[in-house]
């Protein structure tokens, strides 16, 4: 078995609600500004937030709405402070000018994205105008939360870029022993770029704006076209520096490999564990980042399988990565599907051991592969 995944903890574990440790992360790793509205499941981080940074000199501010929560954060993000935001699905569809226009302006700031199910993949990995791009983490428990929340601002500071964790409610609300202490993933270019007024009035005034990094003149006007390509530079030096993150096991003589990622890849992972143990030759990939996404872990993983099976928590959204990373190579089906509680929060009654097995051992024999007695 193989992750890529980043390090281990070796602090005290203590047992914390995933929201309360995922704040804990944030402030440990330097944040002192946080801003968000209420929204399930978001709102728990809203809270602990709260109550975690005005003894440390931060701030937290409870918006009118995520309209005012992201340009709060902005504010705060342009100024160097390491800063965060976030939401539900529905409250980072109002962010998502903001989040743009923040990749056009070159601003750091984490985004913690608590959805309600796995329906908002198309909306984290592609939302936003122009050529606007961010990586994205998608965590499948409280402690791997807590991980890479911490690094999401180490990679928005490294590439000047939003970066967004993509949590679930069931991280939110699940308690788990987990060690908060901060990492140290290597050093950071300095914050030449922060607005902190020792610039103000020497005639070379810093800007940070997405329609350019200088200040318009008199006779001079904006080259919108010299700054997005300077952009777009910076954007493709991200992507090409940045290695995509993926776990993958059992895949050397893999059969079948089944493609999850977060809370249910967690699921998928155990199930392809105990089918492994059965004697079913099944492997699985769980992309950790979203966006980019592990294309060549992917391929190198199904070199043996005659098909793969992607399990989401939605319609199917990750299954279209999956099909662009393989290029027809190999049968791609879909063995998810959309499934929550009534109150739409994500809490889903297919989310279980048995159904999530069963789909697998019914996608090996649609993919004729004979799994034998016992099955």
């Amino acid at each position: 078995m193989t992750e890529t995944a980043v390090g281990t903890a070796t602090g005290t574990p203590r047992l914390m609600e995933g929201s309360e440790a995922i704040a804990e992360a944030m402030v440990v790793a330097g944040c002192r500004f946080f801003a968000g509205y209420p929204m399930t499941p978001f709102t728990e981080i809203l809270e602990s937030m709260a109550e975690k940074l005005p003894p440390l000199g931060g701030v937290c501010m409870n918006a009118e709405s995520e309209l005012e929560a992201i340009g709060m954060a902005w504010g705060a993000a342009a100024t160097g402070t390491r800063t965060a935001t976030g939401s539900t699905g529905q409250g980072l569809a109002l962010m998502q000018e903001s989040l743009a226009e923040l990749t056009l302006a070159r601003i750091p700031m984490l985004v913690i994205n608590m959805a309600r199910s796995q329906a908002d993949y198309f909306q984290a990995t592609r939302g936003g105008h122009g050529d606007s791009r961010r990586i994205v983490l998608a965590p499948m428990d409280v402690s791997e939360a807590v991980e890479l929340t911490q690094l999401g601002f180490h990679l928005a500071d490294l590439y000047r870029n939003p970066v967004m964790v993509y949590g679930d409610y069931y991280i939110a609300h699940t308690y788990e022993s987990v060690v908060v202490e901060r990492r140290d993933f290597g050093p950071l270019p300095a914050k030449d770029w922060a607005l902190d007024g020792s610039s103000g009035g020497t005639g070379a005034a810093k800007l940070l704006s997405p329609l350019g990094d200088y200040k318009q003149r008199d006779d001079v006007g904006y080259d919108l076209a010299d700054y997005y390509a300077r952009v777009e530079v910076e954007l493709t030096a991200m992507e090409t520096d940045f290695a995509p993150m993926a776990e993958t096991g059992f895949v050397e003589d893999a059969e079948v490999v089944v493609v999850a990622f977060g809370t249910p890849g967690k699921f998928v992972r155990y199930c392809v564990t105990e089918l492994r143990a059965e004697g079913a030759k099944v492997g699985f990939v769980r992309p950790i980042s979203l966006y980019p996404f592990p294309t060549e872990v992917l391929r190198e993983a199904v070199r043996t399988a005659r098909a793969v099976a992607v399990y989401e928590n939605s319609a199917g959204q990750m299954i279209d990565d999956v099909r662009l990373a393989l290029l027809g190579t190999v049968p791609v089906e879909f063995i998810g599907g959309l499934t929550m509680d009534s109150s739409a929060f994500g809490v889903g009654p297919d989310l279980q051991v048995p159904i999530i097995k069963q789909r697998i051992v019914d996608a090996c024999r649609s993919a004729g592969y004979e799994l034998g007695e016992g099955f």
